[in-house]
């Protein structure tokens, strides 16, 4: 269960907005809800604000000349990227770039195998081929050793990335990054591509406008692939990078569109990144990411519609991929259960897919919501990616077992990293003793919440009010709405795998869907009153506008979350073994009645539908002011043990044991050891 946080909004600052411009009720409560509370900070964060100078990040001029320099003495030059949507299209980006000035330039993109950023072995290579300049491109700012053998081998390095930097920076002609300490450019969430874009403007001698219209585009798929904040400079990026992909000439995104079926005028942040950038990311996931370069680089229509299709085929191979991962983890949680107590979840598996870590770990971290790891080991090495929750710096707390990696870079919300095989439990012990030593109470996912929904927000033209609030993303997400005391009159399932509502508010009805949920997944019945948060868009439909309901989140009405987080927090410390207050003993140790309550509500719903309950489905029917999570815990706890019922922990599904023996409940080791506290 998620935490949510209404935004609060002053009703006169709103409709002073709202007379004093042209904004819509919804939008003006909206952007005050976010802060904005007058028309000047309005207009200021409506308006595009361009680019600062390229030569106010450190090095970047000295970047500008090496590079220019090289070029005109004809010395072969290699970009060198990484296997991410980011990384790809920086390559892209410069690389082109190169090419059109003349230079004699290569690319090299590092498969997902080999590893993040530049390797030793391919760095010699690199030199055999009688390479003069390596730049990097999204990566190599962790590069020390890799940098001192580029030195050695008589090559020359510039450096151009976007992720944190240690202490020491890699020995080269030029390293830039805005993130360095001594780098005092006004703007620092720049990915990647930005940076790249930035590095081509400079050499371009400043000016940002061929570097836009002939890279502009892929800056913007970067920029929201690598999921920056959608502010300041990236806000301009994004936009003018949209407008210039809805009129693009590259043969490959052009095709790649077609058969992702994503018509150019439908073009926003939100259909770029789930419809474009996944397709661009599952080259590298699953193949090679040189065939999304090829895609990009093609010139020919047919051939890029095949690359296109052979990409697209892609997504069906990895999403297979991603299903035997977590099945393998959902049978590690069942085996071992108390490994959901820990802060940090780190799984581990033998030749798991290198590609799919990443998404598995964001999907372990949405579902559990935790930061969280996924390695793949072979050949006696893991490798793998990291993902975490707002609040909790994932770098931060990798950095603190900097010593145990081989490889190791990324930034406050996820990373990657590779360490030998046999160092992987104490990872996993010193990664969770940060996170302990850190954090009295782990931080949680929560769900910012920007109005309650009135009637009036739920118009065709108020919806559409909120375009102006474009782009959506990292930083500034598309609205949120939370409707309450909402009665479930009708659902269904649609397309084989989402729920489709029909829900009762306020005295109207309307349909919503909840993507991504079987039936049996959805924990509430026709009936059951829950409050929900939701987005609203607009569907067209041969020609026909409709209002289209997505829900986000939901819970039972009247159900407290932060006693539920709180009571959450307190079982898991105990299950780890950790002390509790003596003062808590008499709200977590539960009674008889407690017992009664969990057993005949798990009995009735099974006499009733033959399976087992949503977790906490379970407790949202049991809760009351005197039956809270903790003691809910305890009780299936007994239960499991005294072989009343069976919970599959990953599923988060309990299952009731039918018995005609006598329990004794006392018997219990679990309400003993409770007890005892």
């Amino acid at each position: 269960m998620n935490q949510w946080s209404i935004r609060g909004a002053d009703a006169a600052v709103i409709s002073d907005i709202v007379r004093r411009t042209d904004l819509s009720k919804t939008a003006a409560s909206v952007l005050v809800a976010r802060g904005y509370n007058s028309v000047d900070e309005i207009a200021d964060f409506l308006e595009e604000q361009e680019l600062s100078s390229p030569y106010l990040i450190r090095d970047m001029q000295a970047a500008a000349e090496y590079i220019l320099e090289s070029v005109d003495e004809g010395k072969k030059i290699c970009v060198y990227g990484d296997y991410d949507c980011d990384g790809i299209m920086a390559t892209f980006m410069l690389y082109s770039y190169l090419s059109l000035t003349g230079a004699d330039v290569t690319y090299y993109i590092p498969e997902r195998e080999e590893g993040y950023g530049l390797n030793e072995d391919r760095i010699r290579k690199i030199a055999e081929d009688g390479t003069e300049l390596i730049i990097t491109v999204d990566n190599g700012i962790a590069s020390v050793k890799e940098a001192e053998l580029i030195k050695e081998l008589g090559m020359s390095l510039v450096v151009t990335d976007h992720h944190q930097p240690s202490d020491e920076l890699p020995d080269a002609v030029a390293v830039v990054d805005p993130h360095r300490n001594d780098c005092h450019s006004p703007y620092k969430n720049l990915c990647g591509a930005g940076v790249v874009l930035k590095l081509i403007a400079a050499m371009e001698g400043g000016d940002y406008d061929v570097a836009l219209e002939q890279f502009g585009e892929y800056a913007a798929l970067a920029t929201i692939a690598d999921v920056m904040k959608l502010n300041g400079e990236n806000k301009y990026i994004v936009r003018r990078g949209i407008e210039y992909l809805k009129n693009t000439e590259n043969c490959g995104l052009i095709a790649l569109m077609k058969e992702a079926k994503l018509s150019p005028e439908k073009l926003n942040s939100t259909s770029i990144a789930f419809n474009i950038n996944p397709k661009i990311n599952v080259a590298g996931r699953i193949a090679s990411s040189t065939k999304a370069m090829e895609l990009l680089l093609s010139e020919d229509e047919d051939e890029a519609t095949e690359i296109a299709k052979e990409i697209i085929e892609y997504v069906s191979e990895r999403k297979r991929y991603e299903a035997d991962v977590l099945s393998e983890i959902e049978e590690k949680i069942n085996n071992n259960p108390e490994i959901l107590n820990d802060r940090v979840l780190v799984f581990y598996g033998n030749n798991w897919h290198h590609g799919v870590s990443g998404l598995a770990a964001a999907k372990i971290t949405d579902k559990y919501g935790k930061p969280s790891c996924i390695l793949s080991v072979s050949e006696g090495m893991a490798r793998g990616s990291a993902r975490s929750v707002q609040g909790f710096s994932i770098f931060e707390a990798l950095s603190s077992c900097e010593d145990l990696y081989e490889k190791f870079g990324g930034h406050t919300g996820a990373c990657g990293f590779s360490l030998k095989e046999e160092k992987v439990d104490e990872f996993i012990r010193r990664v969770n003793l940060y996170a302990k030593e850190n954090y009295s109470i782990m931080p949680k996912p929560v769900i910012e919440i920007d109005k309650r929904l009135e009637v009036e927000d739920t118009t065709i033209p108020a919806i559409k009010s909120l375009s102006v609030l474009e782009p959506f993303g990292e930083g500034n997400p598309k609205p949120l709405f939370l409707a309450t005391d909402v009665v479930i009159e009708e659902k269904e399932l649609f397309s084989e795998k989402h729920l489709k509502m029909k829900l009762s508010y306020k005295n109207a009805s309307f349909y919503t869907k909840l993507w991504n949920t079987l039936l049996d997944e959805f924990p509430f019945a026709v009936g059951d009153r829950i409050d929900i948060v939701l987005s609203l868009d607009i569907n067209e439909w041969n020609g026909r506008e409709t209002v289209e309901y997505s829900i986000k989140d939901y819970k039972k009405s009247g159900l407290s979350q932060q006693k539920y987080i709180n009571a959450k927090h307190y079982y898991e410390t105990y299950r780890l073994g950790e002390k509790l207050s003596p003062e808590l003993r008499p709200i977590i140790v539960p009674d008889r009645d407690d017992f009664v309550a969990v057993y005949t509500a798990l009995f009735t719903y099974t006499e009733k539908f033959g399976r087992g309950k949503n977790m906490d489905a379970l407790f949202s029917e049991v809760y009351s002011e005197k039956l809270n999570y903790f003691k809910f815990r305890i009780i299936l706890d007994c239960f499991e043990e005294l072989s009343l019922a069976k919970t599959d922990y990953a599923k988060e599904i309990v299952s009731l044991i039918k018995t005609e023996r006598k329990v004794d409940l006392e018997s219990a080791e679990a309400l003993k050891k409770i007890k005892s506290v």
